[in-house]
């Protein structure tokens, strides 16, 4: 049994100029002859014309019918391809590995002297004598 791919594509509205040919027909003729050999190229068998109808909207809530030529080529799937594939995302394992623990950095943190004596009151009410604070507080 063999399987197939379609493409399906708008015929041509206008015919394409060429040298030495004139009328409307020809020029119709001679686009549809490049459309063709350009599929054939690729590999592509054309297969038929048809004419399909298509609904469209016509104002706001109108819709008429219009007619659409549309082009039918096929080609032969390859064999290895007539049955749908899908394919299942593929994880590798990790392979093992020996990893050694890296050896701790020593930094060496200076630590800052301590003295014995107590440090002094740092606060600005601390460096005026006691005499001058109270007198303050109660003036105040």
């Amino acid at each position: 049994m063999s399987a197939f791919d379609y493409k399906v594509l708008p015929a041509p509205r206008r015919g394409l100029k060429a040298r030495g040919v004139k009328s409307t027909e020809e020029r119709f003729a001679h686009a549809l002859e490049q459309e063709m050999n350009r599929l054939g190229a690729e590999g592509w068998e054309y297969l038929r014309a048809d004419t399909l109808p298509c609904d469209e909207r016509s104002g706001l809530t109108g819709r008429t019918t219009t007619f659409q030529s549309v082009l039918v080529f096929r080609r032969a799937r390859p064999a290895a391809s007539h049955a749908p594939v899908i394919a299942a995302p593929v994880i590798a394992a990790p392979a093992p590995m020996a990893i050694a623990a890296p050896e701790p950095d020593v930094v060496a943190v200076p630590i800052p002297e301590t003295s014995a004596e107590p440090q002094a009151d740092v606060r600005p009410d601390a460096a005026k004598p006691k005499a001058a604070r109270s007198a303050k507080a109660a003036a105040g």
